[in-house]
């Protein structure tokens, strides 16, 4: 099974929802030089991602982080934190001065990694902005 369809049964199970995270989201908008998306491999495997997309609540000198997600095997290894530190790289790169995401509280592990990497609460943005259960951080870069 592909990651983004394990991402997506995780959001199912861990919130309740028939359809995981339902955000509007097209491939293309994580092409060069407006975006990224990288994967993690562990001897040839698969195991981890996460991508940024340009745009946010401040426009386009904000990035937007979507997609985070290390298999459950590979937990507590450190690669969420490789992942997200080439995604502040390569977002900085391309002049992106802001990073921001939307989580959820039934990821209290997502949050945790953010906090201690430097994000900070911001206003609700993008699609879950209503949401209750909606968590949405961002950091300067």
């Amino acid at each position: 099974m592909k990651l983004t369809e394990l991402v997506q049964a995780e959001y199912v199970r861990r919130y309740s929802s028939e359809v995981g995270d339902a955000s509007p989201m097209d491939p293309s908008e994580f092409d060069h030089p407006n975006g990224i998306f990288f994967i993690g491999y562990v001897d040839e495997v698969p195991v981890a991602m996460g991508g940024w997309r340009r745009g946010g609540p401040h426009g386009e000198t904000d990035g937007e982080i979507k997609r985070m997600f290390v298999l459950d095997s590979h937990r507590g290894q450190g690669l969420s934190r490789q992942v997200l530190d080439e995604l502040e790289r390569s977002a900085a790169r391309q002049g992106v001065s802001r990073l921001v995401l939307e989580t959820g509280t039934e990821q209290p592990e997502a949050i945790a990694l953010y906090r201690s990497a430097g994000y900070v609460d911001v206003d609700p943005f993008g699609y879950y902005a209503g949401y209750d259960d909606s968590v949405h951080l961002g950091k300067f870069l």
